[in-house]
């Protein structure tokens, strides 16, 4: 690890959040700089994106340093997350086949009739059989009904330590966002984050509810997701490198 203090001497250009960037060879990272840290640490974004975690105190060389030593896991990941993005698992609605909901997976079982179509009961997603080739509408729907009141409960938890005050929370079908701020101080979460564990969960509500006092990536910003998740790190890039796969349907 790079611990080591060095005078600093600022990136000349800024990715489109306003978070500097660094170019080593062909690579492009969004610098994140925090007084807290005291090690570099390195992530893959959702969208490929590459993120380089670094204390206050190190200079552009022992950044660029690092990056080079780690040429060969950021080529391995990139690699990976483009294959997962063109290859998205297919849910296939038959007994046996395996949903998530809070990061636990439930195995699904076909029924002849039940009171609705779709319900948990029991650790089993219980499905009228007959209902199966609209098999994804419902789970949607239903994993949207308890995502609003799951995240909205969380959000409502959350908000008073962050200092804001969201107006209220939106489930939506947001493609390759897990979640947004909409007009007015709403909160739009992606229907599949109730998928997703719920340490992963809450990062994502602390990351949305504080773009309502900092609406880009800038220092600020990672500076209060921090005070309130000490281990955001640790989160986001679970997120990064697992999320798509964990929500695949």
């Amino acid at each position: 690890m790079h611990r080591v203090p060095r005078p600093v001497k600022r990136l000349s250009f800024a990715s489109p959040s306003g978070a500097p960037v660094l170019a080593v060879d062909d690579l492009r990272l969004e610098i994140r700089r925090s007084t807290r840290r005291q090690t570099l640490g390195l992530t893959v974004d959702r969208g490929g994106e590459l993120v380089l975690s670094a204390p206050e105190c190190l200079d552009d060389r022992t950044l660029r340093a690092f990056v080079r030593e780690k040429k060969v896991w950021i080529y391995t990941k990139l690699a990976a997350k483009g294959a997962l993005q063109s290859t998205p698992a297919r849910k296939e609605f038959v007994t046996g086949e395996g949903f998530h909901y809070l990061g636990r997976s439930y195995r699904l079982l076909l029924i002849d009739t039940q009171d609705r179509p779709l319900k948990l009961d029991a650790g089993r997603f219980r499905f009228v059989r007959d209902e199966a080739e609209r098999g994804r509408k419902h789970f949607v729907r239903w994993y949207s009904d308890h995502a609003a009141s799951w995240l909205s409960r969380r959000a409502g938890e959350w908000a008073p330590s962050l200092g804001v005050e969201p107006v209220g929370v939106k489930i939506l079908d947001l493609g390759h966002r897990w979640g947004s701020c909409g007009k007015g101080k709403t909160i739009n979460f992606h229907w599949a984050s109730i998928l997703l564990p719920p340490s992963i969960v809450d990062y994502i509500v602390v990351h949305e509810l504080v773009h309502l006092r900092e609406p880009n990536h800038t220092p600020e910003f990672w500076s209060r997701v921090e005070r309130a998740l000490p281990d955001y790190e640790r989160r986001k890039a679970w997120l990064a490198e697992n999320g798509a796969g964990h929500a695949a349907f």
